[in-house]
């Protein structure tokens, strides 16, 4: 059963009798906004909201995967596409997945973004979530609901990942900016290190 995470909530990655997961992965989905057209006709309008997720060693940026870098450099964070519409049939429009174990030893923070690139607000986005599964079994592990804390926002610092010893644990953020892409909100991200 999955945890509905609020704000600065964690949760730690080791399953049951103490093994660690070795692979998770994050996934963004949403839906298509209703507009009024002509006449008073709803109509659906693509919304383009893009994940990120930037690799840390320390408080310094040494990666990053997004709709522009599909694969880090190490390859064990692996980005799905851009997708830029939203809707569809499955949960997710765009997933990255994460190989913890093929990270390098360095790296000891994942910090996972969501803006809308076309600068529409949150707000009226429907279905608009992020959610951690085990990527081995595709088992939820936790649920952000960006439709309910996202208001008149373009950003959001959604997650992080940290290592805490040999073990990973993850830290719902949930902090709101503006920004087209991650690159715009250097400052928000930065208070998370």
């Amino acid at each position: 059963m999955a945890v509905n995470l609020s704000k600065g909530e964690k949760i730690s990655l080791e399953k049951a009798g103490g093994a660690g997961l070795s692979k998770v992965a994050l996934g963004l989905g949403w839906g298509m906004r209703q507009e009024k057209g002509w006449f008073g006709r709803e109509k659906e309008v693509e919304v383009d909201l893009d994940a990120s997720c930037l690799l840390f060693s320390g408080n310094k940026a040494v990666d990053v995967v997004w709709f522009r870098q599909l694969q880090s450099r190490c390859g064990a964070i692996r980005h799905s596409g851009d997708d830029r519409s939203g809707g569809g049939n499955s949960a997710d429009n765009e997933v990255i997945s994460v190989d913890l174990s093929h990270l390098p030893g360095q790296v000891d923070t994942l910090i996972f973004t969501v803006n809308s690139f076309l600068n529409d607000s949150f707000s009226g986005i429907p279905n608009a979530t992020c959610r951690l599964l085990d990527a081995a079994t595709g088992r939820e592990l936790a649920r952000f609901n960006l439709s309910l804390d996202g208001g008149n926002y373009t950003g959001m610092v959604m997650a992080k990942l940290y290592r805490d010893g040999d073990a990973w644990h993850m830290q719902a953020i949930g902090d709101k900016g503006y920004g087209r892409t991650f690159d715009q909100m250097g400052e928000l991200i930065t208070r998370h290190l």
